[in-house]
Order: structure tokens, then C-alpha cells, then sequence
């Protein structure tokens, strides 16, 4: 199942009714950003920026690479020299993963058309089967991408603090527990990833 900008909305309305949290939420700050990102090996490389780093600095690394070679394509990126992209801000592991997702592309190893095609999991077998794409990048790639309606990156930071903050839970309390009450929002669980950023991001009462 997937959502997308007409029944956006109609889902956020409908967590709100099942979790009095989500309706504050949209009560106090609106409705969550579509945040949505085009099937191309320039988002996959902004994915893979992302990991562990600000959302700013890896925008910067994209941005510098943009600038470096305009349109950022699996040929062009595996003609820079590795002292080349460090110069975009590319760690050398991130250097690693994006030339090894070039030549996956190029080679014909992995088709990003034919992942929209593919379930859940089968997406996921296919991308972490790849060097530096772990389940974080795949469920961003999932929600933000394919717009899967029942994605939870419960490896993103912003969404623990989020429910840590939103819910009567213990800051210790594991990502497993966190799960658990994820589970309430089921079938629609990436609308809730979407509401929990909203509220992550907004300001403060």
C-alpha cells in the first residue's frame, strides 16, 4: 500500500482519532510537510549522506557535488578521484558506498524502476544487499520515496526523542519497546513517522 499527496491528510486525520497525541499535534503546528523525494540515484546518495550526520551537512555534501559535476549521475560521480569527492565533504566510507551504488546501477545489478514493483522486503533484500545501505536508509527510501504506508525507521534518532517526548515513556526505553507502541498504528505507521518529524522539528510551546 502506498499514500501520497490526495490521501495524505484523510490519514493524518484518521491517526489523529485513533491517538489523542497525533491530534494535538495537528492542532498545535498543522499538518506534517509531504516530505517526498524523486526515484534516483541522487536521492539514494542524499540517503546515504544523511546517515549519522545533520540533515544540513549532508545537504552541503550534495550541494557541493552538484556543483562539481551539475547533474549528479552514476558515470559522472565514478569519474571523480576519491580526493575529489573528500573535497564535496565525503567521508572515505561514504565515498566507498556511493561509487559501490554507481556501479550496482551502471552494471545493471540493481534497477531502481523495477524497486517500485517489489514488496516491502523485497526492496529491502535488494538494497541492503548493497555496501552502506543498512535498514535506516532503506525505510527513509521506503517512506519517503516509494511512499510505503507502513514503514517505522525506528533507527532515526528524531523519531525516538520525538515519541520520547510525545509519549509517558522512560528515556532509557528501548527501540524494541518503542516498537511496540508503534505497532497501535498500524497499517499507517510512516504517516505517523511523518506526524512524530512534524513534531520533532516544530517549536517548542
Amino acid at each position: 500500500m502506498t499514500f501520497n499527496q490526495d490521501n495524505y491528510h484523510q490519514l493524518c486525520d484518521h491517526l489523529a482519532t485513533e491517538d489523542g497525541d497525533f491530534k494535538s499535534i495537528i492542532d498545535r503546528h498543522g499538518y506534517p510537510p509531504f516530505w517526498s523525494r524523486a526515484n534516483s540515484f541522487e536521492t539514494l546518495v542524499h540517503i546515504i549522506l544523511e546517515q549519522q550526520v545533520s540533515l544540513a551537512s549532508a545537504l552541503s555534501a550534495l550541494n557541493k557535488l552538484k556543483d562539481r559535476i551539475q547533474e549528479i549521475t552514476p558515470s559522472r560521480v565514478l569519474m571523480l578521484t576519491d580526493e575529489e569527492l573528500k573535497a564535496c565533504y565525503f567521508s572515505r566510507q561514504k565515498t566507498v558506498y556511493v561509487k559501490y551504488l554507481a556501479e550496482a546501477l551502471l552494471s545493471g545489478q540493481l534497477n531502481l524502476q523495477e524497486l517500485e514493483t517489489l514488496p516491502d522486503d523485497g526492496t529491502r533484500k535488494k538494497l541492503t544487499a548493497l555496501k552502506g545501505i543498512g535498514n535506516w536508509t532503506v525505510d527513509i527510501y521506503l517512506l519517503m520515496v516509494l511512499h510505503r504506508t507502513n514503514i517505522f525507521p525506528i533507527g532515526d534518532l528524531a523519531i525516538v526523542n520525538a515519541m520520547k517526548r510525545l509519549k509517558p515513556v522512560p528515556t532509557a526505553a528501548t527501540k524494541e519497546h518503542l516498537l511496540q507502541i508503534a505497532e497501535q498504528w498500524q497499517p499507517y505507521r510512516s504517516v505517523a513517522a511523518m506526524l512524530l518529524w512534524h513534531y520533532y522539528l516544530s517549536p517548542r510551546d
